[in-house]
């Protein structure tokens, strides 16, 4: 059994959708962000960076899985599926897991932190991390221009990127011009359990919801 400890982040709903893809039974422990239950002693002896998401493999051996893209990686390799098992097809889906990681999480991340959350305008940070983060989209239209998925078959790269590229509007950056993403977009988005990822632990926030744990979340979604 798997018990899952996240939040209603991008990052948080890469791990649920990988275990609705995966078929793994688990169990999840919603975190209130904005009343910093991740920073208390019981959670960061599970993770002392003090975030989520966090998995504990309840298994023979209770094993503790930090950072989402660890976590995918662990999951993955535990289960034999959504990487392929050669040398090159499992270097091409950590290629662009770490594009992900590396490149559309952070950059994405500050251009929510400043065009939703932070208590002054500051044009000059909007501007910059919006042009960015659609830099790294037009990247990914390039290459789903040759591809179906992002590493060729469905993968944890497409499970990582997706729930980033689904909160496009959150960072007030469009993709309608973007053919070869809005396709890929909309197919992975179809999937019934991405559906049911997306849904965990609570439905997606719109811009007219609450704003609970925009603080805190607003930091999270940085790594």
């Amino acid at each position: 059994m798997i018990e899952l400890f996240t939040a209603g982040t991008p990052n948080g709903r890469k791990i649920a959708i990988a275990l609705e893809e995966l078929e793994l039974e688990y169990t999840v422990r919603a975190l209130k962000l904005a009343d910093k239950e991740q920073k208390e002693d019981w959670f960061l002896k599970l993770n002392p960076n003090g975030r989520i998401p966090a998995i504990v493999d309840h298994g023979e051996n209770e094993f503790v899985v930090i950072e989402s893209g660890a976590i995918l990686i662990y999951l993955s390799e535990k289960t034999g599926r959504l990487m392929p098992k050669d040398v090159r097809g499992r270097s091409l889906v950590l290629q662009w897991l770490m594009f992900q990681m590396g490149n559309v999480g952070p950059i994405q991340g500050q251009a929510h932190v400043f065009y939703r959350y932070a208590p002054e305008r500051i044009d000059y940070a909007i501007s910059r991390y919006q042009r960015e983060t659609r830099r790294l989209y037009e990247v990914l239209n390039t290459r789903l221009g040759d591809v179906r998925y992002l590493a060729d078959e469905y993968s944890i790269a497409d499970i990582a990127t997706y729930p980033w590229v689904a909160s496009h509007d959150w960072a007030g950056v469009p993709i309608g011009d973007l053919e070869n993403l809005s396709r890929w977009h909309e197919e992975v988005g179809a999937r019934s359990a991405v559906e049911r990822g997306m849904a965990i632990p609570e439905p997606r926030r719109t811009d007219t919801d609450s704003q609970e744990a925009k603080v805190d979340e607003g930091q999270k979604i940085l790594i």
